[in-house]
């Protein structure tokens, strides 16, 4: 028999998190999608590296890229200080660290240009996750699924309906599970054995540690931009390795709440984005944060408490079903249903609406701010209107979107 304790001890994890997240438009053109805000005080990669750390996984290599620098600081001033005597978190990079000095091909070939560093383990287990997705998952649940099924790879599995597979890549499975065939954004998906739904990747990975050597070696002979659901994938499938799906649904982590169960979301468009972050100001938000079981950690900084100042009439300082971070003042202003991170000043007169706000935003007198991102560091001049006249918003080089949310950013 075996411990889920012992398994996460003896398995390393790899995080792809050199995303440039294009969808994301200008909010990603200073640092890569893993590294950009949500919930105010966190960034989108916390959450991966929660779980892995929840889940008593704590020997990490972050795999950094585009616009790494942003990245790679919050990684070594907060996640490298949790260490015990053993363990890491450590972000290695193609242009100082690989041989050929190349950047990441695919998803697969990132991986193989850090082959070394699982040759070298003694880890009989490698999780290859994403870096930019919001979740929660104990991931010791899964590893012990790979073992029950003597699986040489289990794959992260979303369920589906029908008409959302074709947005994903879908795997094929028979009633136990094993994975017969797989196809991105089929037109007619496989449904799951006695099910409506089907099957999506989630890109999440448990390799037992000599398969993954095994084929990234074999498959590097074949393509230069090796990526697992491209080409490692069929290759297994083709060459009769066991393939398993774990289902996503089927995971608990503690303290749960039923509506949280499933959550995941990919917050690759501004659109995703935005609505992901404003669920967490809603009266019972899908995704718990206040879940002191399984915290989601992140530098928290040396910051005092956000505080709300004047009350008079026409001149009150408050904050109203919002998200407001350490080291924020509210002076004489309104924040409604809004996510305002940290080291934000609002001034007097202002309204701030269904609003994200990233690190150390000021405001002038007399703004008014509704569905709109502002990026780190602006400053607002006083008595500026956004979000309220988008032809005036477009003409002032700010992005508007379809649904009508205004991005700011120092580009």
């Amino acid at each position: 028999m075996f411990s889920l304790g012992n398994v996460t001890r003896n398995t390393i994890a790899m995080v792809l998190a050199g995303g440039k997240g294009e969808r994301l438009g200008q909010i990603t053109t200073n640092r890569p999608k893993p590294c950009v805000s949500f919930g105010g005080k966190y960034k989108i990669i916390d959450f991966v590296l929660s779980n892995l750390f929840n889940s008593g996984i704590k020997k990490v290599y972050v795999l950094t890229q585009y616009r790494a620098y942003p990245l790679n600081k919050h990684i070594k001033e907060f996640w490298s200080r949790l260490i015990g005597h053993g363990e890491f978190f450590d972000t290695i990079s193609p242009e100082t660290n690989s041989d050929s000095e190349e950047w990441f091909k695919g998803t697969a070939d990132a991986i193989y240009q850090f082959l070394h560093f699982v040759e070298a383990t003694d880890a009989d287990y490698i999780a290859i996750f994403g870096g930019d997705h919001i979740y929660k998952m104990d991931v010791s649940q899964m590893i012990g699924y790979h073992i029950m099924n003597r699986a040489d790879i289990t794959v992260a599995a979303l369920e589906v309906s029908a008409e959302d597979a074709t947005r994903f890549g879908i795997f094929a499975v028979d009633e136990d599970f094993r994975v017969t065939s797989f196809a991105e954004k089929p037109k007619n998906p496989q449904r799951i054995p006695e099910r409506d739904t089907c099957f999506a990747s989630m890109g999440n990975y448990i390799f037992s540690t000599r398969k993954l050597i095994e084929v990234l070696k074999a498959g590097k002979k074949l393509h230069d931009d090796l990526d697992f659901g491209k080409h490692i994938i069929p290759m297994m499938l083709a060459n009769g390795d066991r393939v398993f799906t774990y289902n996503f649904g089927d995971n608990m982590i503690p303290g749960m709440k039923p509506e949280e169960r499933g959550y995941w979301k990919d917050v690759g468009t501004i659109e995703s984005y935005y609505e992901a972050n404003m669920d967490l100001v809603n009266v019972a938000p899908q995704l718990n944060l206040y879940n002191y079981r399984w915290p989601i950690l992140t530098n928290q900084g040396n910051l005092p408490p956000a505080k709300t100042v004047f009350d008079e009439e026409g001149r009150r300082g408050q904050n109203i079903s919002s998200y407001v971070c350490g080291g924020c003042i509210t002076s004489g202003s309104t924040v409604r249903r809004s996510i305002i991170g940290p080291r934000c000043k609002i001034n007097s007169f202002s309204l701030i609406e269904d609003s994200i706000l990233f690190d150390n935003v000021e405001t002038g007198r007399n703004v008014k701010i509704k569905r709109a991102i502002i990026d780190e560091d602006l400053r607002i001049p006083e008595g500026t209107e956004i979000g309220y006249d988008h032809a005036a918003d477009r003409a002032r080089g700010y992005t508007v979107t379809d649904s009508g949310i205004v991005v700011v950013t120092k580009v």
